[in-house]
């Protein structure tokens, strides 16, 4: 990152939104190792094209996510790509936890008894999100869950790599479209802590390097750079490249 100018902390059971501009970068940083960020995308301009889940994996054969992947819109475009990764493993299949699953495992704790000590899960804490942009259930798409590692068993069962993230490890998104993100830091679905883990994130806004020919994340995959090139015509300009 270039240049920093905000910064902010949010507890584990908390919930943001913001309109990140085009060229800006978000870093992402886990404070204590075990966190997950629940996180999905949308265009602030057209709020129908949203994060697709599908296509961001299928077009770049992969199951995870990591530096080098680029965030794919519904409309084939880049919302974001990933520019730095300690961790080297994201999760984008499993979901959100919602409240019948924090009841089981935890108990209730609500906020009207515990305040900012409340079990807040990530479904209900994106609804609350959306609400404010005049979006509701249906419009929540598949989200990916950052510092979240899952893998298969034998029996082909998935599993949350609870040790994976480490205290300190970070995570960079570098924005290639004017995107409206919403996320939360609330359990992944597949967490078995004994208890509610409250994990705390750091997340810092700054200006990002311009995108170069040789970039790495538009030359990481030759379809990123199909990607890119919608982003040119998007926005009526060239690739870095010169090409159109």
């Amino acid at each position: 990152m270039s240049t920093q100018f905000y910064q902010t902390t949010l507890p584990g059971n908390g919930h943001w939104s913001l309109h990140m501009r085009r060229g800006s970068e978000l870093t992402m940083t886990d404070l204590e190792g075990g966190a997950n960020v629940g996180m999905v995308f949308f265009n602030p301009e057209l709020l129908m094209e949203r994060y697709n889940a599908p296509d961001t994996l299928k077009c770049q054969h992969t199951f995870k996510l990591q530096r080098g992947n680029c965030l794919y819109s519904d409309m084939g475009r880049v919302f974001a790509s990933i520019v730095h990764d300690d961790l080297g493993w994201h999760d984008t299949v499993c979901g959100n936890m919602n409240s019948a699953q924090v009841l089981e495992r935890w108990g209730e704790r609500n906020y009207q008894e515990q305040r900012n000590d409340w079990l807040q899960n990530g479904n209900d804490a994106f609804l609350v999100e959306l609400a404010k942009y005049g979006l509701s259930a249906r419009d929540l798409p598949a989200n990916i869950n950052w510092f979240s590692k899952v893998a298969s068993d034998d029996a082909g069962k998935i599993q949350l790599d609870s040790s994976a993230s480490k205290a300190g490890q970070q995570l960079s998104l570098r924005f290639e479209m004017d995107t409206l993100v919403v996320l939360h830091t609330c359990p992944h679905p597949l967490n078995r802590s004994e208890t509610y883990p409250r994990k705390p994130v750091q997340f810092e806004l700054g200006r990002a390097k311009p995108v170069s020919a040789d970039d790495y994340c538009m030359n990481f995959r030759p379809e990123n750079r199909r990607g890119f090139a919608n982003n040119a015509l998007y926005y009526n300009e060239a690739l870095p490249t010169g090409e159109l």
